[in-house]
């Protein structure tokens, strides 16, 4: 049996804000989204062009308090054409 990567998860308070970071930091495009009927959590998936992986963003509309992201270990990897000017325009963005 072979399985497929399918995506990452990312549970943001800011989902606006953070779609906008992934968009200009990452060139990552909004392909799906789901909310659910009572309005308690957003999804959005967003990919880059080309690629077959993608992000999922999770809103939830309870959450409150900020994610200690300290909890978990997790990383997304992205391959650059350019390291220096990819490096150089996030660091722009702070």
């Amino acid at each position: 049996m072979q399985f497929v990567f399918a995506h990452n998860n990312i549970n943001v308070m800011d989902l606006e804000k953070s779609v906008r970071f992934y968009e200009d930091a990452l060139n990552l495009k909004v392909v799906k989204t789901r909310e659910s009927d009572d309005g308690s959590f957003k999804l959005t998936f967003l990919q880059g062009e080309g690629a077959p992986h993608q992000l999922e963003l999770t809103w939830l509309r309870d959450r409150t308090e900020p994610y200690n992201l300290g909890d978990n270990e997790f990383h997304m990897a992205f391959h650059a054409d350019d390291m220096e000017t990819s490096y150089a325009r996030h660091k722009e963005m702070g």
